[in-house]
């Protein structure tokens, strides 16, 4: 399905690799729509490792800020269908749960929240084709994969594609950007987060990408911890 970039309802925000600032920037397209007087939530749809919290109950991070970002109180089953003890890749995960990953629970759980909120922002696991889920028992080479890109897919939303800028960050935008374009998807634009502050070079490395990621740049992320003060995102905000 081709998603429809005039249509903003809900967008799928991806990354080049883990731990490179979807969680951050997820939280600041919810916190700008519900700014806006937008009703506002996010999804997570597979979460892979939960942090120990306060009260001694285990919960996942990148889940509770997609919640406390919104301002819609979304059954946490919908937020999160799949939310899996260990910090692996998905489809370990899963298997170490003894679950399989499968698409019709997560896009029965995002037409839902369409029905709930002005604005869904799905934030993704890892990279575009984060394995998902692999089969039963012990597969064979070739067998089928499920991956996020078949996610987005199965979601037809825009995509949001986050760089983290440091080294080798060039190939890996240049190759999500192709794929996300080989699966029929639109690139709604990208936000460059700078997560290593001693790269060389970092700002001819945003300028290239700017030259060649065929999509608008929506914010320029300092290294920092949080979203800069006062920024409001013009995605959604319409």
């Amino acid at each position: 399905m081709r998603s429809d970039q005039s249509d903003l309802r809900s967008v799928f925000v991806i990354g080049t690799d883990t731990g490179v600032g979807k969680s951050l920037v997820s939280a600041a397209l919810l916190r700008g729509a519900a700014q806006a007087g937008l009703r506002a939530v996010g999804m997570k749809p597979v979460a892979a490792g939960l942090d120990l919290q306060p009260d001694g109950s285990r919960a996942c991070g990148d889940v509770l800020a997609l919640q406390a970002a919104g301002n819609v109180a979304a059954d946490p089953a919908l937020v999160n269908p799949f939310c899996l003890p260990d910090p692996l890749s998905p489809h370990l995960a899963a298997r170490r749960a003894g679950r399989r990953i499968t698409l019709a629970p997560i896009v029965a759980a995002h037409r839902a929240l369409c029905a709930q909120a002005d604005r869904v922002i799905v934030e993704g696991a890892g990279g575009f084709l984060v394995p998902l889920d692999e089969g039963d028992g012990d597969p064979a080479p070739g067998a089928p994969l499920l991956t996020g890109a078949d996610l987005a897919q199965a979601l037809g939303v825009p995509v949001v594609l986050v760089v983290g800028l440091r080294l080798g960050c060039l190939n890996h935008a240049l190759l999500t950007a192709e794929a996300v374009r080989a699966r029929g998807l639109t690139l709604a634009g990208w936000v460059a987060n700078r997560i290593d502050p001693a790269m060389a070079c970092a700002d001819e490395n945003l300028d290239f990408l700017r030259r060649h990621i065929p999509a608008p740049l929506l914010a320029d992320v300092p290294h920092a911890s949080r979203w800069p003060q006062g920024w409001q995102p013009s995605l959604f905000l319409s």
